[in-house]
């Protein structure tokens, strides 16, 4: 694994930087729907769809590829009889123990939520599935967002797309769903209700901040300009999230974030991976389409400076990725 040490002064000029510092995109290959932590040995590392390898980083702000491949062979060789597409890892840690949970997709119904235990440093192997969509019947059952509650201990993960984003209880270990677990709908309405996908909201995000639970989401279609980040907010993780006029996010309102329109370079932002506090400014991660690049489909890693105005909502200046 290499790594690359910052001299104090580039150091520095991290720790100080704002949004007009950061040279956009922080990892120009497709890395699309990144998932970020901090590591035991003070390292970054990210994983993205189809987690083959980690970029790992010093100070966020630049990313070179390791040579970790973060999902053992064996495990590998478990999920393929499952699926053919494994999409939007979420890397998290329960009860003190680092977790992995990956979208195992085939189609619509036929998509699940697996979870992976690391058992390496940046290694993870296969524990399970959480959820199946082919079993409950809520269609893409994709994009796992997992949180503990600090002040109840109760662990909990947010999933979905195309069937609306839910809601359910995992065990205090993170490694199954609670007995007697209920899915609850939170978020966006189905693609058969809203075909522009305009309402249909995908790949949750929560972040905390001074005593609102943030749930961000992407809406539109994930190839073009549509695609977006809006956000709603809920005091309690089991709450009602709402948006900026307090209209229902379960009704498919939500405020926007970070936007694009057609023809500019950077557009489609989405899907965004971790909220990270640097010399006192908020920075995001989101996977953004550049213009520029011949692959059209390609998703390169993006940050950007997010601020929050005076009653908490999140934005960036000039709404759009930058």
């Amino acid at each position: 694994m290499k790594k690359t040490l910052l001299t104090p002064f580039f150091l520095l000029l991290a720790i100080l930087a704002n949004g007009q510092d950061i040279q956009n995109p922080v990892w120009p290959g497709n890395w699309p729907d990144p998932t970020i932590w901090q590591a035991t040995d003070g390292c970054y590392y990210c994983m993205a769809t189809n987690p083959r390898r980690l970029l790992q980083s010093n100070d966020l702000f630049h990313w070179e590829m390791s040579d970790i491949s973060p999902i053992d062979e064996e495990s590998w060789s478990r999920i393929r009889s499952i699926s053919h597409n494994f999409w939007a890892p979420d890397v998290t840690t329960v009860g003190g123990q680092r977790l992995l949970y990956l979208s195992l997709y085939n189609s619509a119904e036929d998509s699940n939520i697996g979870v992976f235990r690391e058992i390496l440093p940046q290694q993870f192997q296969f524990a399970g599935l959480i959820t199946r969509g082919l079993e409950t019947g809520i269609e893409d059952t994709i994009d796992p967002e997992v949180v503990t509650d600090p002040k109840t201990g109760r662990v909990w993960l947010f999933f979905g797309s195309v069937g609306g984003i839910h809601r359910v209880e995992l065990a205090s270990d993170g490694l199954s769903l609670k007995p007697g677990y209920e899915y609850t709908h939170v978020a966006g309405l189905t693609v058969h209700k809203n075909p522009s996908r305009s309402q249909v909201y995908e790949g949750s995000y929560l972040h905390y901040r001074k005593g609102w639970w943030y749930l961000f989401v992407s809406s539109g279609f994930f190839g073009d300009h549509t695609y977006q980040l809006q956000v709603g907010r809920s005091r309690k993780l089991t709450g009602k999230f709402v948006n900026r006029e307090g209209n229902p996010m379960t009704e498919g309102y939500a405020t926007p974030v970070i936007h694009s329109d057609e023809g500019d370079q950077f557009f489609g932002p989405g899907h965004c991976g971790e909220i990270f506090t640097v010399g006192g400014h908020d920075y995001i991660f989101y996977h953004c389409h550049n213009k520029a690049l011949h692959q059209r489909q390609a998703r390169p890693m993006l940050m950007q400076e997010i601020k929050w105005d005076k009653k908490g909502w999140p934005y960036v200046e000039g709404g759009k990725p930058l």
